[in-house]
């Protein structure tokens, strides 16, 4: 009884330690891994205003974008491990990019410890506002009466994305022309003009466009459909039973990070997305808010990690 009365107040004086360690003026700072205005980056500032309004904390954001979200998140997992650094990961760049790329420069599971699961966001399949496709089986049937004549645009060869369309494809027993862009803004371009027939995208990314008419959602890849675009059906229910394709997004620190300071990060930032005004932001996005444990968010990227490389595998996908 002393024993465990003794390793109680240890990690509690730890943990006002890792507490106080953080409470100094210098800034904790949250890497994005991609360009400012995307979903990533609108999560990431979201929670940021909130660790740093209720504990005074000074967050700042940086974004760092390249080579698919690798070098975001290479610069942390190559970072001091003392808490100050994190990056907002996601799918694509911690559980994806492992099989995708042949040379990654970091390991996620030995070179970052998991913090804490922020959001997941289904994926949308979108046309644009005037095109002739209203449904997923006009696609499909369009695509069967003549194999490659839909174009489908993602923003890169290997993303989430990407992939999604991959298993569709699979699923639906059809042939897509893949177009891979760098990024959504021009794919966004050339679907709203017509030029791209058919575009998957993150939920947070696409949703302001399929709300302001520029866009038609066609269907969403979660199992169930999203709140936001509640009239929008799933994959799932569109004749594909069991379809699921999503992507997630979590805070992640170096390796070697004093498991007292991950404590810390991973209770406060349970408590901002705990915060209704926060939910309400990131929902209003697409996001389904997720929380938890490191533990449990380390069970979630080994699981993915093994499911989507398998996914890139059977794609073909990869890149040197």
């Amino acid at each position: 009884m002393q024993f465990h009365r003794r390793a109680v107040i240890g990690v509690l004086l730890a943990s006002t330690f890792a507490t106080a360690a953080l409470a100094q003026a210098r800034p904790i700072k949250i890497i994005v891994p991609f360009p400012a205005g995307g979903g990533t980056d609108l999560f990431a500032r979201t929670i940021g205003q909130k660790l740093s309004d209720t504990n005074k904390w000074t967050v700042v954001i940086d974004n760092k974008p390249g080579a698919g979200g690798n070098l975001g998140v290479d610069f942390v997992a190559k970072a001091p491990a003392d808490g100050y650094t994190l990056v907002l990961g996601q799918t694509s760049n911690l559980a994806i990019n492992p099989t995708l790329y042949s040379k990654l420069p970091y390991d996620p599971v030995k070179d970052l410890a998991p913090v804490a699961l922020v959001a997941s966001a289904p994926l949308l399949v979108v046309v644009a506002a005037d095109s002739p496709y209203k449904t997923l089986a006009d696609i499909l049937a369009a695509s069967k009466a003549k194999p490659g004549s839909v174009t489908f645009g993602s923003p890169g060869n290997g993303t989430a994305s990407h992939l999604a369309g991959e298993m569709l494809q699979k699923a639906a027993g059809v042939q897509f022309q893949h177009i891979p862009y760098k990024g959504a803004a021009q794919a966004l371009t050339d679907v709203m003009s017509g030029q791209v027939n058919i575009y998957v995208g993150s939920v947070p990314t696409l949703i302001g466009h399929v709300k302001n008419g520029k866009l038609r959602a066609i269907a969403v890849t979660s199992p169930k459909r999203t709140q936001e675009i509640p009239q929008t059906p799933t994959i799932a229910e569109s004749g594909f039973k069991g379809f699921e394709a999503v992507t997630w997004f979590g805070f992640v620190a170096p390796a070697g990070t004093p498991a007292a300071i991950i404590k810390t990060l991973n209770t406060e930032i349970n408590k901002a997305l705990a915060n209704k005004d926060v939910a309400a932001k990131l929902e209003s996005e697409g996001g389904d808010v997720m929380g938890g444990t490191p533990e449990q968010f380390s069970a979630l990227l080994k699981k993915d990690i093994a499911r989507w490389g398998q996914v890139v595998r059977d794609s073909g996908a990869k890149i040197d």
